[in-house]
């Protein structure tokens, strides 16, 4: 049930990483605390802004001095310009070592001669404090214009601040003319001022945090803005707004060219109705137009000339949609463009921000479909994690409350069967055979698509030195190349010490290679969420099978019982039977859970669930 459950060896370090804290409730240890942090906003009628901040943050213990160095501001050349106010390291005796401008660094992308970036114009201005030690503060105030609105008549922001951060004043002002309509929104702040002057509306936001203390929330796998402190502020006046917005500048480049027209015919020749021509399209455009630059955000929001992404053969998920609708059109097949949040928000907050959709993919109404070609590992019909149930704005036909599909449990199937000769000297000779299906077969499939023959058999060898062991193998599988949701594999594998012989001894059933789901991944979540908060989640189906040849002279004293726990839509069972010499271990695990966030009692079912499995996975085989 939890994101785990689909993750193996390679997989891991994409997903969402449980953050666990010492207690909840207690105070924190800190290294740093901001004695202030103003934010500024000067709006105008066409929508820009000027943005000022200024922080100043005090260095309590010694491994705060290497991160809070130095200061920094990124942003986008085309419609930006940013220039730093103040930058000094204040001591506690008074003194103010302000920074020297050898110590500020620009970090560009910029374009050929005076052609502009092709792919991303955000710059970073660093700058180095000068004699940092223990309580000194360093003080950092810079300025952002906007020499153009992002959409015209149109300013959107957000921010959010740590409950497990110390700020001693925070304090937020925005003034805007009064001809703009404008929505806010605040968690835990204060408004200390709303009123108008001259014309125009202003509105000021204050809040503290000087006793910060360890949070109660376990997993930031789904994240609910609203729930944070901090604000939003927008001009839009619904989600609608933002769709259409961004519309009105990204339906002209859509329009197929004549070269966009050849293509599409040359890709479909052997594709005969509309479903199988959308695939060859997208599998084409997915495969052979890399991802890369700016996305929805601060910059450029239109996407790029359809001639310059062939030629470059690379886009960001603004290009990759918008040349992908194109092919399409061009073969009489409609879509829309479509606006998601891809990180960790599954609930989009009340006041409407551009920033909190930040990708963009394709939905086909004809065949129900969301297309997200920017993964090149994602088959045609699936969604990767990221985009899957998940609020999104249709830029036509804007309905509120649609979101994208769930991925659902009956899809996802993994099945290892691993048989095994265990010699006399407690070595072990063996295969493990994988079926894979869904999000596993994917997975499994990125794992060895770009890996030689060579390196293959490099895989088993660093698995064994990771666990101090000697051993060799090697991996046998279909062309994991093509983008499918199925996939299968057989791995060959000897090993030393695999258990110690002669007895007396014991030894427990554990996968002798790691696939890209194992039952052990999901019987390590057994962390209760602690906050009443939502948290990603996925189900599926493990089976493992084990079949154990033992040696001669090896006397099996004690055989493990098999259980059947169930919790809600979960079901485990396991089986261990010894049938002269050889042992036969089942185990599967069934979850049906088919929506990827799930509320907080779902997940203390679940980890209570995994408890029980994980006392079954200990039992062990007790021989002489």
């Amino acid at each position: 049930m939890k994101r785990v459950l689909l993750t193996g060896l390679c997989a891991l370090a994409a997903t969402s990483t449980p953050i666990v804290f010492a207690a909840p409730g207690d105070p924190v240890d800190l290294s740093k605390r901001f004695v202030r942090y103003y934010t500024t906003y000067l709006l105008n009628a066409d929508g820009s802004a000027v943005e000022t901040q200024e922080t100043a943050i005090k260095i309590l213990k010694q491994k705060a001095v290497e991160n809070t160095k130095q200061g920094s501001v990124t942003y986008s050349t085309s419609v930006q310009r940013a220039e730093v106010l103040e930058a000094y390291t204040l001591k506690p005796d008074g003194r103010r070592l302000d920074a020297p401008k050898s110590n500020y660094q620009m970090d560009i992308n910029k374009g050929r001669d005076a052609d502009a970036p092709a792919f991303s114009d955000r710059t970073t201005l660093t700058v180095i404090f000068p004699d940092v030690a223990v309580d000194d503060v360093v003080v950092f105030k810079y300025r952002l214009t906007e020499t153009e609105p992002m959409f015209q008549g149109h300013f959107s922001d957000v921010e959010r601040f740590s409950r497990e951060r110390a700020y001693d004043d925070v304090k937020i002002h925005v003034e805007a003319p009064s001809s703009l309509w404008m929505q806010h929104a605040v968690t835990d702040f204060t408004e200390t001022v709303n009123e108008a002057r001259d014309g125009r509306k202003v509105l000021e936001w204050t809040w503290k945090n000087p006793n910060p203390v360890q949070g109660r929330r376990k997993d930031w796998s789904a994240y609910d803005p609203d729930k944070e402190p901090g604000f939003a502020i927008s001009t839009f006046r619904n989600y609608g707004e933002i769709a259409e917005a961004y519309g009105q500048r990204a339906r002209p480049k859509a329009v197929a060219t004549e070269r966009v027209r050849k293509l599409a015919d040359e890709i479909t020749k052997d594709a005969k109705t509309p479903k199988e021509q959308a695939r060859a399209l997208y599998e084409w455009v997915a495969t052979n137009i890399d991802y890369a630059g700016n996305c929805v955000g601060t910059g450029a929001v239109v996407p790029r000339d359809q001639a310059f992404v062939l030629d470059n053969k690379m886009g960001d998920c603004k290009d990759h949609a918008t040349l992908l609708q194109a092919l399409l059109s061009a073969r009489g097949i409609a879509s829309t463009q479509a606006l998601v949040n891809s990180g960790s928000t599954y609930q989009l907050p009340k006041v409407p921000v551009l920033s909190m959709v930040n990708h963009v993919i394709l939905y086909v109404p004809s065949l129900d479909l969301y297309l997200d070609s920017t993964s090149a590992t994602t088959p045609f019909g699936m969604t990767p994690m990221g985009d899957a149930d998940k609020p999104v704005l249709l830029v036509d036909g804007y309905k509120e409350g649609v979101r994208t599909p769930p991925i659902l449990a009956e899809a996802n199937r993994l099945h290892a069967r691993t048989e095994v000769t265990v010699k006399p000297d407690g070595a072990v000779a063996g295969t493990v055979n994988v079926v894979t299906a869904g999000t596993y077969a994917v997975s499994g499939r990125d794992r060895l698509r770009h890996v030689s023959e060579q390196e293959r058999e490099k895989i088993l060898d660093r698995l064994y030195k990771r666990n101090n062991k000697t051993g060799y193998g090697r991996i046998v599988s279909d062309d994991p190349k093509p983008l499918l949701d199925s996939f299968k594999y057989r791995v060959q594998f000897e090993t030393e010490e695999f258990t110690q012989m002669p007895g007396p001894g014991a030894f427990t059933i554990n996968p002798l290679f790691y696939t890209e789901g194992t039952i052990g991944m999901v019987a390590q979540q057994t962390e209760e969420e602690s906050e009443a908060t939502e948290t990603a989640c996925i189900g599926g189906a493990l089976a493992e099978e084990y079949v154990y040849k033992l040696p001669k002279g090896m006397k099996v004293l004690a055989v493990p019982k098999g259980v059947t726990i169930k919790s809600g839509v979960a079901t485990y069972k396991s089986s261990y039977e010894l049938k002269g010499n050889v042992l036969t271990v089942k185990r599967e695990l069934i979850d049906k859970t088919n929506r990827n966030v799930c509320p907080v009692a779902v997940q203390r079912e679940f980890a209570s669930f995994a408890r029980k499995i994980a006392a079954d996975l200990k039992s062990q085989i007790v021989y002489q």
